[in-house]
């Protein structure tokens, strides 16, 4: 193998290999079908399939369908359909932890035989109580006491539905001392009386992850069980329960790596589930998601998407990837493959006086650096399209495009000169008369003239008209914490753009280049001849990079990767504690969890914010985000806020008196002047509009300006309603209230 291909985890592999440990490599993807693949799981993908193709071995495709409530065939077929698209085949059938219930059950029964599982039936909130903490070792259950025979009968029962949920539980009987939090006696089956979408309701118990996956992975012999890193301290659980049921080698070992976080970007499935199920996006496959179908139906190509992932690497530690460098990745990809062609998006008539007849005219697809041949027929007539932006009546400096004292060439065919502008009434340009040069064709010039720019152009009655989408980041912060962090402008959509004929006649499923415009790509699932529909891959160029000024160490080409392939610390006892406290009692997610535990300033700025306000997951949110952004350069003793000062902004928004888009003001300000955030919000007149009299004129001003929009929402186009809600919220520059705002238009737009 090259040595770029020997991460850390092919580097395992291939030890194990050396000291005879596995005859065979096997692998395993093992999703939970409770939402679409995204981005992340494409780097799951190629890493388990890679390596198994790597090293002649087999990977496995199971479903981890555990939990009966949130999973759907659908979820299936698209985790299905994406390992298909990126090209690998899995081992067999698609596996289903569900195959392997009856086994699992056995397995159960052995270690409650072995004295190793009990039935527990204290409630939540006692059983979390007993857990104990990092200094204060565990106290084991009451029930932990009950004879084998009692305990088997439980389990019976609990198989049965005779018990409601919570009322029991399995556990395993380890070590309520462990320092290992998740080893004091944890969970192996819990009741749940809900219909599965295969086994139906023959069972009322469902095995926890912990349980179930590492003897799956053990029933299909898998050798090397990748994870992410949140599930390294379940490492332990992993091995007890192989090595406590003493199940005969070969035995699978777990290994985890970094997972993909993109900034701009949300990879959590219940944060892609809210936009889909809020109608903020059209759909599990909107352009603008990271899901597989999302890419797909933008026009990304399976080969950017894997290059993507291998230029990222298999790291050991977590960290930001710049959604750039997956841009990178698609430019990289269809630059030396897609046609370039011509096409206006905001058509400016030209009507060339002193041209007679028609012609077509020879181009080429490709520039002379791309190592392809192809051409096609560009008809040509003295009446044309180009784009408004190519025109300018007072032309500012360093303007090269057309004037009325500067001749420029049209692409492919001759130069033109200005010679009247035509205007409307209220002073708008409607149409330039001009002249050509006959001598000047493209290939053959003996006109002398110069001229310092080339500009695309459409011949007027062959012109095709196409609607274009513009597709941009669906998010325009870099860590995004919700809704209310959608960029409005996420999508343009251009109903009367022209194109050249020729882009028509092709196969619908082919990508183009639109001539300064960037790549794009048939939209699949809308395209018709009828009404051809093209979305914006990506643009030429990383248009972003210019709006951050402040960002002096963006590359102008290839971005730099961000993740590195350095170990990863192991918790402390002291941080362990706090990882488990944030997670049970707090309910924080496990990346916000991990980067407070492992920073001691950080986590006592977020506990003692909490003594002022409780609302641990959105506090959290802010201090692991903007109070951490300020400490890169800052000490705790620098900054010009108090943690009362974080508790009582995250306060003010859930007493709705301001948005969370407003609360990012007045973080700022804070930042700057250290006043607090309820001066800062009256100061400055920052107060949330939530009163619907006030907002109802400004939701009928946004509809009167959008007829179109609001006829096409009723008419059946569902993902219009997003557009309406960024609209008003921009109109009242960010103060007017979501919910109120979200309930209002939907009033307005199905009355």
């Amino acid at each position: 193998m090259e040595n770029r291909s020997k991460d850390f985890l092919r580097r395992v592999v291939e030890e194990d290999l050396k000291a005879g440990k596995y005859q065979e490599i096997v692998t395993r993807f093992p999703p939970e079908p409770n939402g679409f693949p995204h981005i992340g799981h494409a780097k799951s993908i190629s890493i388990n399939f890679g390596i198994a193709k790597d090293y002649q071995g087999r990977c496995n495709l199971r479903m981890d369908d555990t939990n009966p409530t949130t999973e759907d065939t659908q979820y299936v077929e698209a985790l299905k359909d994406a390992v298909q698209w990126l090209g690998f085949k899995w081992d067999k059938e698609v596996r289903y932890t569900s195959d392997y219930f009856s086994k699992l059950y056995e397995y159960a029964i052995k270690l409650i035989k072995m004295g190793k599982a009990y039935v527990d039936s204290l409630p939540e909130e006692e059983m979390r109580e007993y857990r104990g903490t990092v200094t204060q070792a565990g106290k084991r259950s009451k029930y932990a006491n009950r004879s084998v025979k009692e305990n088997l009968e439980l389990l019976e029962g609990m198989k049965k539905g005779e018990f409601k949920e919570g009322e029991h539980v399995l556990r395993a009987k380890i070590d309520m001392a462990s320092p290992n939090m998740k080893m004091r006696d944890p969970l192996l089956y819990r009741i749940k009386h809900a219909h599965h979408f295969r086994a139906g309701d023959e069972w009322a118990i469902y095995p926890m992850y912990d349980f179930a996956h590492c003897l799956s992975d053990y029933i299909e012999g898998v050798t090397h069980s990748i994870c992410t890193l949140e599930f390294e301290n379940n490492r332990e659980i992993y091995d007890w329960v192989l090595e406590t049921l003493e199940l005969e080698p070969p035995r699978p070992y777990q290994h985890e790596f970094a997972r993909l976080n993109i900034n701009y970007t949300v990879m959590s499935k219940r944060k892609l589930l809210e936009l889909v199920e809020k109608e903020v996006v059209s759909g599990w496959d909107d352009p603008r998601l990271p899901t597989i179908a999302g890419l797909r139906r933008r026009g990304y190509t399976p080969e950017s998407i894997l290059n993507f992932c291998e230029q990222i690497g298999v790291a050991k530690a977590n960290s930001v990837v710049d959604v750039a460098q997956l841009e990178f990745s698609i430019r990289d990809d269809l630059n030396p493959k897609v046609p370039r062609v011509m096409c206006v998006l905001d058509p400016l008539k030209v009507t060339i006086t002193n041209y007679e007849g028609s012609e077509e005219l020879d181009a080429s697809y490709y520039p002379h650096d791309v190592p392809k041949e192809g051409s096609r027929k560009v008809p040509f007539s003295k009446e044309i399209y180009i784009e408004r932006d190519d025109f300018m009546e007072n032309p500012t400096k360093g303007y090269f495009r057309l004037t009325p004292e500067q001749p420029v060439r049209l692409k492919h065919a001759y130069i033109i000169s200005c010679k009247e502008i035509i205007k409307d009434e209220q002073g708008n340009v409607v149409e330039i008369k001009a002249e050509y040069y006959p001598n000047s064709k493209s290939g053959s010039d003996r006109s002398g003239i110069k001229v310092r720019s080339a500009i695309q152009w459409v011949e007027a009655n062959e012109a095709k008209e196409i609607e274009v989408r513009l597709y941009d980041r669906l998010y325009n912060k870099e860590i995004p914490e919700g809704i209310e962090d959608i960029n409005p402008n996420s999508l343009k959509v251009v109903k009367n753009a022209l194109i050249e004929p020729a882009v028509i006649t092709q196969k619908p499923d082919i990508r183009f280049q639109f001539e300064r415009h960037g790549y794009f790509f048939a939209d699949p699932v809308e395209y018709s001849d009828e009404k051809p529909i093209f979305n914006r891959i990506v643009s030429l160029k990383d248009s972003w990079a210019k709006k951050k000024k402040t960002d002096r160490t963006k590359p102008k080409t290839e971005p730099k990767k961000v993740q590195i392939d350095g170990e990863v610390t192991p918790m402390t006892q002291e941080e362990e504690a706090r990882f488990e406290k944030y997670t049970n009692e707090l309910k924080l997610n496990s990346e916000v969890a991990n980067t407070l535990a492992r920073d001691k300033q950080l986590s006592s700025f977020y506990e003692e914010a909490l003594t002022t306000y409780s609302n641990p997951v959105n506090i959290a949110n802010l201090v692991t985000n903007e109070v951490a952004r300020e400490l890169k350069s800052k000490t705790i003793g620098e900054l010009k806020f108090k943690p009362k000062n974080i508790a009582n902004l995250i306060k003010m928004v859930d007493d709705e008196t301001i948005s969370t888009k407003i609360a990012k003001q007045v973080f700022e300000e804070m930042s700057r002047s250290g006043q607090e955030p309820q001066k800062i919000v009256e100061s400055k007149g920052l107060v949330q509009i939530s009163d619907p009299a006030v907002l109802l004129p400004i939701i009928e001003e946004v509809m009167a300006k959008n007829p179109d929009n609001v006829e096409k929402f009723r008419a059946g186009n569902s993902k219009l309603f997003g557009f309406f809600v960024g609209q008003v919220l921009k109109a009242t520059k960010g103060k007017g209230n979501p919910k109120v705002v979200n309930e209002l238009i939907k009033e307005k737009l199905n009355s």
